[in-house]
This record gives structure tokens, C-alpha cells and sequence, in this order.
């Protein structure tokens, strides 16, 4: 059964990177599948009830990679963490199978901590559905859910529900929707969107110039009626002086 899953966790790293020449590439040089690998074990005791000695492992795996998993998350099969330095998974993440992450990402919770303790058991951090990729330097906050085959883009901000198979981008993320919708299962190196799909800064352009346009338009319709106005007053003042001069 481990073997198994050691298996399908080097296969997912061959698979989504062309850089990987070998599984024992991926084996002896991949901080992302090392991680993996001390997560599995933290784990194991945090399940047990053996929290410092879990805490403690995750703390080791941190040091030697620069990626902090916490014990308690909660991780599926395929899991793949692409150069790794900087990733934070909080506590009550819950990650689903063949995921992808690239550095910098943080799964975090955004409960005051004031408080702390009226939080323990409740779930402050993200829930990752099957498929989803997340770009570098993204920041998903708080208990939500990104919907299976969704992609965050880099450097995106998310504090809100993302639905399945769409691209969150921007700060705050927003959600763009692909016109074709099985390319959005396709795997995409760092949450990219195809050419096909929307770009949201050109359709916020588009919708800006479409505005400008139609109030460009009801400007022009009120000259046209405040001249007329004038021109009526005008007439309507020659006629008023004739009729006194007569």
C-alpha cells in the first residue's frame, strides 16, 4: 500500500514536469515530494493524538525544504508541490486528488486570533477539490472552496468560492469563465489560461469603452436638444419683439 502510493506520487511529478528525467530524479531532488513524504509521517502521529511529536516532524520537513505543511491538513493522491520554497498549508486545509502547487502559495485561515480558542476544531482554511491548479505567489484565504479543475492564477488573492473549471485572477480574484469547457481539465502549468479564454483586464476595457460610448451618445442627444431649445427661445423672442413693434 505505501509503495503504491509512493508510486503514484513520483508518477505525478514525472507527469506534470517536463524537468523531471527520472523518478530518482524525483526521488533524491524534489523538496516538493520530500514534503509529501514528512507530511505523510506528521500525519500519521497527529492521528494518533501525538501532536508535539507530529507538529515536530512538520517543523523538521520545513526546515530541510522550505515548505510548511501542517499536520492536520488533509491531502489526497497525486499531490504535486513545483519548486516548492515558500508553499503554507494551514491546518484544516483539505486538498483533493491530483493537485497542483507552485511556490510561494499559502492555504491560510483569516480568523482573528484574538480568539483563539473558540476556534480550535472549526475550519479556517481552504478546501482544494480534485484537479485544481494554483500559480505562484497566489494567496487563498479563509473556508472556502475552489471547485474541482478551477485554476488560480499567480499572484491572485481568493477569499471567496471559486466554481469548478474556471481561472480566479486578480486582487481580488475574479472568475473567468473558458468558452470551451474541457480544456479546463486540461493540466496548465502555472494556472495559465489557454487563448482561448477571456482575458478580464480587455473585456474590463471593452465594457469601459461601451460605456464611454453610450454616454458619449446622451451627451451628443442633450446638445442637440438644449440647441433646439435655444433656437425655439430665440424665435420665440423675435416673435414677442414684432408683435410689440407692430
Amino acid at each position: 500500500m505505501v509503495f503504491k502510493k509512493l508510486r503514484e506520487e513520483i508518477t505525478a511529478y514525472t507527469e506534470r514536469d517536463p524537468a523531471a528525467k527520472s523518478r530518482l530524479e524525483v526521488i533524491l531532488c524534489y523538496p516538493g515530494f520530500h514534503a509529501s513524504m514528512c507530511h505523510w509521517i506528521s500525519r500519521w502521529f497527529w492521528g494518533r493524538n501525538l501532536y508535539i511529536l507530529g507538529r515536530f516532524i512538520a517543523y523538521i520537513g520545513r526546515i530541510l525544504t522550505g515548505i510548511e505543511i501542517h499536520p492536520g491538513a488533509q491531502i489526497g493522491r497525486g499531490f504535486v508541490i513545483d519548486h516548492g520554497s515558500g508553499v503554507v498549508i494551514g491546518e484544516t486545509a483539505v486538498i483533493g486528488e491530483n493537485v497542483t502547487l507552485y511556490h510561494d502559495v499559502t492555504l491560510g485561515g483569516v480568523a482573528p486570533s484574538i480568539d483563539s480558542s473558540s476556534q480550535i476544531g472549526q475550519k479556517r482554511h481552504p478546501t482544494l477539490e480534485d484537479g485544481v491548479i494554483v500559480g505562484s505567489g497566489a494567496q487563498i484565504l479563509g473556508a472556502i472552496t475552489i471547485g474541482a479543475h478551477a485554476r488560480v492564477g499567480s499572484n491572485a488573492v481568493v477569499t471567496k468560492d471559486v466554481p469548478g473549471a474556471v481561472t480566479a485572477v486578480g486582487i481580488p480574484a475574479k472568475a473567468v469563465m473558458p468558452r470551451d469547457r474541457e480544456k479546463a481539465r486540461e493540466f496548465r502549468a502555472y494556472a495559465t489560461m489557454t487563448e482561448d479564454w477571456p482575458d478580464p483586464i480587455l473585456q474590463t476595457i471593452d465594457a469601459l469603452r461601451q460605456e464611454v460610448a453610450a454616454l458619449s451618445k446622451k451627451i451628443d442627444i442633450l446638445d442637440k436638444n438644449n440647441q433646439l431649445s435655444a433656437e425655439d427661445k430665440d424665435a420665440n423672442a423675435t416673435s414677442d419683439h414684432r408683435k410689440k413693434a407692430s
